[in-house]
């Protein structure tokens, strides 16, 4: 009987198709099916497991990488599969088409996931352009064929970098701007060198970001929401990250060594910090969330050396009982999602959906602890010298209590998102209780 003529979706680019659809389907694993690359996916599916068992393989060289990465434990269930692609081997599946993968390396996690997706084997591409040893006729195929070297270019647009480099992120590092503003520095040349610094911890953070994104690939997958983060989802290769990576910290060295060298050392123990952060310390309970407010502080204490001014120590201590608040804020906003989609405790932290009470109590005392310490700040001789009616200052003792209130009725109520910083640049109360604090603090001057 005759086939029925093929329609064709105009995004799809044409060469996907070598010849009409009957019996059997073959689809290209890697940039056909796979939205990635399935050597990276190995690799990173448990780096820290990957570098011990090639640490205690003793054949050290490539062929011992290769052997321990073609038997890396990779979830298959997870992996970042081209929808249109996989639609279509399910509809031809549904119609009772055979589909084969076409895998030219790491066989054995080809099988796996043609196993996971029902699909009926896995051949090799010789084997396909020979034409010998296929369990299906050649006469009757459809092969959906590897697009990714001519569309590689394509896909990673600049929305998709910005997403992965967290360019929104940025509006944290504008901390280090905060000790030109509370130490009256005001001028040309000072807001030049935070501007400096500020580029320089944006790229060294956007680094720190693109790696952490890289070991947690496993976990962001059963996330929610992370699932949709650039390299989670394949919008973006694990291979231009790795590249990204050593050029965004270059910059980073580049644009700290222009401010001073005391700065680049300040720089190089946030990098270090976040770095450990990644690799371990966000899986251990209170502790990350004191490096997190650690690393916010250091933001401004990196303000104050780029710029040459001195950091007032009560200005340290606001700073870090306020972004110990808002740690643990964050850490009670994930906590709360998961326990309103009713998900497991996460694998990648060490914390429970039960600890939620706790974890809302310390973020309380933490806020009212930050408002404590800057009351007894507006009552100590040190706002003379640089405040003309420092009386005013009390005015923000109110706003301190109704952002904080704010923030954590928010994310009790399950309305604060993950970050409740970006929060903070959000929502529009808060914008206006900061817009009044900035207000008040400039008529004080």
């Amino acid at each position: 009987m005759e086939q029925p003529a093929r329609q064709y979706d105009p995004g799809v680019p044409e060469p996907l198709v070598t010849a009409a659809a009957t019996r059997t389907l073959v689809i290209d694993l890697e940039g056909g099916l796979l939205r990635s690359e399935l050597l990276m996916e190995a690799l990173f599916s448990s780096p820290g497991r990957m570098l011990a068992r090639f640490g205690a393989g003793g054949r050290p060289g490539m062929a011992a990488l290769t052997d321990i990465l073609a038997r890396a434990e990779i979830d298959y269930a997870h992996l970042p599969y081209d929808s249109d692609v996989l639609n279509r081997a399910l509809a031809a599946r549904a119609r009772g088409a055979k589909i084969y993968l076409v895998a030219g390396r790491f066989a054995h996690h080809a099988a796996g996931i043609a196993a996971h997706l029902g699909f009926d084997g896995v051949v090799a591409p010789a084997d396909l352009a020979a034409g010998e040893s296929l369990p299906f006729d050649r006469g009757a195929i459809e092969r959906i064929e590897n697009r990714g070297s001519r569309n590689a270019s394509l896909k990673t647009s600049l929305r998709t970098w910005a997403k992965a480099l967290r360019v929104y992120q940025y509006a944290k590092n504008t901390l280090v701007f905060v000790p030109v503003i509370t130490a009256h520095q005001l001028n040309f040349a000072s807001f030049g060198s935070a501007l400096l610094a500020f580029l320089a911890f944006s790229a060294c953070a956007s680094g720190a970001y693109l790696m952490n994104d890289l070991l947690d690939l496993a976990a962001d997958r059963q996330h929610p929401t992370k699932r949709h983060r650039a390299l989670a989802a394949g919008d973006l290769p694990i291979s231009s990250a790795l590249s990204a990576i050593p050029a965004l910290w270059l910059f980073a060295v580049v644009a700290g060594l222009c401010i001073s060298p005391l700065f680049l050392g300040v720089l190089g123990a946030y990098l270090v910090t976040t770095i450990a952060y990644s690799l371990a310390l966000k899986r251990k309970m209170l502790v990350d969330i004191v490096t997190l407010a650690g690393l916010y502080t250091l933001r401004i204490v990196a303000g104050a050396v780029g710029v040459g001014v001195v950091l007032s120590e009560w200005l340290l201590i606001f700073s870090l009982f306020v972004f110990t608040s808002l740690a643990l804020i964050k850490r009670f906003s994930e906590l709360s999602m998961r326990e309103s989609a009713g998900l497991s405790d996460p694998s990648n932290r060490d914390y429970r959906v039960t600890d939620l009470q706790i974890i809302a109590a310390m973020a309380a005392a933490s806020a009212m602890n930050a408002v404590t310490v800057f009351s007894l700040y507006v009552s100590s001789s040190a706002v003379t010298p640089l405040y003309s009616r420092p009386w005013m200052l009390w005015l923000l003792n109110p706003l301190l209590l109704y952002w904080f209130g704010r923030a954590l009725m928010m994310a009790h109520r399950r309305e604060m998102p993950d970050d409740p910083i970006l929060y903070a640049f959000r929502d529009g109360p808060s914008r206006i209780a900061v817009a009044a604090m900035i207000c008040i603090m400039l008529a004080a001057i």
